[in-house]
């Protein structure tokens, strides 16, 4: 029953939008989405998520940015501690 409950609430949070794509680079998308055994809206998906999400948000950059630059790093003396130290935090 979570299962069915989730996909609804999934289902909820889709918007239904429109594009205009070539017709050849839809007949391929077509093609890949039935090898992979998905739809091709899933297939779409999946492909703009892989993209998108490997865009840093703010708090990532800010991050990166502060790991390049030497800004509040801290040493490191027990590398198991910090392991747990990470894993509470979320």
């Amino acid at each position: 029953m979570e299962y069915f409950y989730f996909l609804f609430l999934n289902y909820l949070m889709k918007i239904q939008t429109a594009f205009r794509l070539d017709q050849e680079l839809l007949e391929l998308l077509k093609e890949k989405a039935k090898a992979e055994k998905r739809s091709l809206n899933n297939y779409v998906e999946y492909i703009l998520s892989k993209v998108v999400g490997s865009i840093p948000n703010d708090e990532t950059k800010q991050a990166i940015y502060e790991a390049e630059h030497d800004i509040n790093l801290g040493e490191i003396d027990d590398l198991d501690t910090f392991k747990k130290s990470m894993i509470s935090d979320v």
